[in-house]
């Protein structure tokens, strides 16, 4: 083990998706993980409106198609396949100008046949999508945005600002889990100090962590993750929702990846054994 492992220390983990991956990383830095999913993916009836998306693709002049995650664009693949129109679907997307928001949509798209005409810049963030679409004329012209499980109002108003004729295609939802208990386990576990880590992977996990702490112990959390608890968060975009709730310090990495803030946070956690500042 590096003298910057975790040195079996326990680590909180919010994600769910790759729950099992983000484990994984975990223990090969000498680090127990406590899996306590914050977030559901949950799957919407969208058949009528992909249906419509792809008949857009099909008759607009140079549509626009912004992607913020790749899991909306293999949902965007299952969806046409079931419904008999992946072959529109591909076709469609191959003529228009496609924004991919990072490499997970854009590997998504790969995967689906389809090559991303824009990629946005680290660290992916709203603002960044903003900047790549500023080279583009989208002034008059269909611009889809396939968001990830929630609005992206900024991203919106942005293109309707530009003139451009803005269409939405929601594919999932973030939601709770259905069973809150692991979560609520670890809030318990962190506030008694039996967790000295916290892994944000996503903005959404802040909100929901908070949610099931409830508002009779919001104050104390917040002070037990300031005062005694390393916060890892994934982004800058993680890192603003983890400052806004409170929290003042969080551990950001230099790239907004799983594997450099759980390297970020053994760094971190070896630095406060050794009594030197926390970086941050």
């Amino acid at each position: 083990m590096s003298p910057a492992g975790f040195r079996g220390a326990k680590i909180a983990l919010l994600e769910a998706r790759l729950a099992t991956e983000t484990a994984a990383m975990v223990r090969r830095l000498g680090g127990v993980p406590v899996i306590a999913p914050a977030l559901a993916e949950e799957s919407l009836d969208a058949d009528v409106e992909v249906a419509a998306f792809v008949d857009r693709l099909l008759a607009d002049t140079e549509p626009i198609v912004v992607f913020l995650t790749g899991s909306a664009a293999a949902r965007l693949f299952a969806t046409a396949e079931r419904l008999r129109r992946s072959a529109d679907l591909i076709a469609g997307l191959r003529r228009a100008v496609i924004v991919a928001r990072g490499p997970k949509p854009a590997g998504a798209l790969s995967r689906g046949g389809v090559t991303a005409s824009v990629a946005v810049a680290e660290p992916y963030t709203t603002a960044d999508v903003i900047a790549s679409l500023a080279a583009l004329v989208v002034d008059r012209r269909s611009t889809t945005v396939v968001h990830y499980g929630e609005r992206n109002l900024l991203l919106l108003e942005a293109l309707v600002a530009r003139g451009a004729i803005v269409s939405e295609l929601m594919l999932y939802e973030w939601r709770l889990p259905a069973d809150t208990a692991p979560l609520a386990r670890a809030i318990d576990d962190l506030l008694i100090g039996a967790i000295p880590i916290l892994a944000f992977t996503s903005q959404i996990q802040v909100r929901h962590l908070f949610d099931v702490a409830g508002p009779e112990r919001r104050d104390r959390l917040v002070a037990v993750l300031n005062e005694r608890v390393l916060v890892g968060a994934v982004g800058p975009t993680c890192a603003a929702a983890v400052r806004a709730a409170g929290i003042d310090s969080p551990i950001v990495p230099e790239h907004p990846k799983l594997a450099p803030m759980l390297n970020a946070l053994a760094l971190a956690h070896a630095s406060r054994r050794r009594g030197d500042p926390t970086p941050t």
